[in-house]
């Protein structure tokens, strides 16, 4: 776990700064300086757009991931390399033609509630494209084991420019028309600085030679198009269906509550971006306990740093919805909702990581296409009836049952399973702070309120966790720091 817990770490640090500066764009500039119907109109813009991107890549981020380590000669691996850069153009040229096509048609389905979705159908598009990429060249760079600098640029850079856009807008420097032009702008950027890095860890030399295994890589990577899609739906479906059944100024009340929990997830996205080459490794290899060590490992951690963070947010919500305008108030049982999710999410540790790089995958993307169309089922039932709630709920069902599906398959197909009798102690923590906390406060300011509770909560929990000796990755650390100190 040294090389985890190292790039793991600066990873952790620079996602909590791209999230720290999301949460000054997500509840306070874009709330300020946007209207409420732009502001859903982002929201909807974006969350369509990740929606597409794993068909506009077609597959090529994780198939780079999965079969680079089984390539030995130079040939065969540039050759790889050069057929991973030029496959989402097969995609990405029809789609573009196809809506160039179907404008207006593809335009008024959308828009059916809303109008102004019709005018940024481009923009979504070439965002769309940019993402694709990103994900491509960041991978580039993961199978070189070098994660730090992607997961700046996925997590800082994106975040650090639309605030500047946030305030051109507020000084008038920009208008709206050009802020979302703007926006375009800093994902292609993104993109080019990203390209240059990998290219610089292992500069592309164009084979024009199918590389072994084609048939093998083309399958995966059509089958991973669907994978990714079905990850993706399951993460921003429930905002693009808000946008054809409710006004979008919802969308931005839900957008800002997804925000809130989402925070939880940090610590497996940062972590994830190194078990899964080193997962992809290890299946090759044929290395399966190693591979079972790192489950383990990688969802006592997550749990344990997931769980810290579930506590700060469901145990200052209340506080925090006093802080912003009121109106977004009404998302605070999405926040609970999803805030379980990415908490469970945390605690399957590499669990992704081992299917998406397994001769399984294949079963796993039928489950996940029946779970898909559940998911619409849900939302097309509940947002008609409880509106961005609704959202969260079928949000909430269809990932517990997904998530769950995946814990069973990976034991069942490996004889792996990554809880313990920590994982539960952790859960039985959990549970007291959270019946301890939730309906106490102190009797001073919303913002003074959370700092406090939020240093009490830290303080009470890292003595647990360190007392019980539940992580040895985090003893470690802790000793170490401890010892310098």
């Amino acid at each position: 776990m040294g090389l985890v817990a190292t790039q793991s770490f600066k990873n952790i640090i620079s996602t909590y700064i791209g999230f720290g500066i999301g949460a000054i764009n997500t509840l306070f500039l874009y709330t300020k300086f946007l209207s409420d119907s732009y502001y859903g109109l982002v929201g909807f813009m974006l969350s369509l757009a990740y929606v597409i991107m794993p068909l506009m890549s077609f597959g090529m981020h994780n198939t780079l991931v999965k079969f680079y380590s089984s390539f030995k000669t130079r040939t065969s691996i540039n050759g790889f390399l050069t057929l991973v850069l030029i496959m989402p153009l097969f995609l990405i040229v029809p789609l573009s033609f196809f809506l160039l096509l179907g404008y207006d048609t593809i335009g008024g389905f959308l828009a059916h509630k809303n109008g102004i979705i019709k005018d940024y159908l481009w923009h979504t598009i070439f965002i769309a494209i940019a993402l694709a990429y990103f994900e491509i060249f960041f991978a580039w760079a993961k199978v070189q084991m070098q994660t730090v600098f992607g997961n700046f640029m996925k997590e800082v850079f994106h975040r650090v420019g639309t605030m500047l856009l946030l305030f051109m807008l507020f000084f008038e420097v920009l208008n709206v028309q050009q802020f979302m032009i703007g926006l375009v702008c800093v994902y292609v950027v993104r993109t080019l600085i990203m390209k240059i890095y990998a290219f610089n860890l292992k500069p592309p030399i164009l084979t024009w030679k199918l590389p072994p295994q084609f048939n093998r890589i083309l399958k995966y990577s059509l089958l991973i198009i669907v994978a990714g899609s079905i990850a993706t739906i399951l993460l921003d479906v429930d905002k693009v269906m808000l946008g054809y059944y409710i006004e979008i100024e919802q969308i931005a009340y839900y957008n800002v509550a997804i925000f809130i929990a989402t925070v939880i997830a940090v610590p497996q996205r940062s972590m994830h971006q190194i078990l899964m080459p080193l997962s992809a490794k290890y299946l090759n290899d044929k290395d399966f306990e190693a591979l079972g060590d790192l489950y383990k490992r990688s969802s006592i951690n997550l749990t344990i740093v997931g769980g810290l963070i579930f506590l700060l947010i469901v145990l200052n919500i209340n506080e925090l919805y006093k802080i912003i305008p009121s109106e977004f108030s009404v998302g605070l049982w999405v926040v609970f909702m999803i805030s379980f999710v990415k908490l469970f999410d945390n605690a399957l540790g590499s669990n992704n990581s081992i299917l998406f790089n397994s001769d399984y995958y294949r079963m796993v993307l039928v489950l996940g296409v029946v779970l898909v169309v559940l998911m619409v089922v849900l939302n097309m039932f509940f947002i008609p009836w409880l509106g961005i709630n609704g959202a969260g709920v079928a949000t909430f069902l269809a990932v517990i049952i997904y998530n769950s599906i995946k814990l069973v398959f990976v034991y069942s197909k490996f004889k792996l399973f990554p809880f313990s009798l920590k994982t539960l102690k952790i859960g039985g923590f959990l549970i007291l702070f959270v019946l301890g906390f939730y309906f106490w406060d102190f009797n001073f300011s919303p913002i003074i309120n959370i700092v406090l509770k939020s240093v009490l909560v830290v303080v009470l929990y890292v003595f647990l966790i360190y007392k019980f000796d539940f992580s040895e990755d985090l003893t470690s650390i802790a000793n170490h720091y401890l010892r310098r100190s």
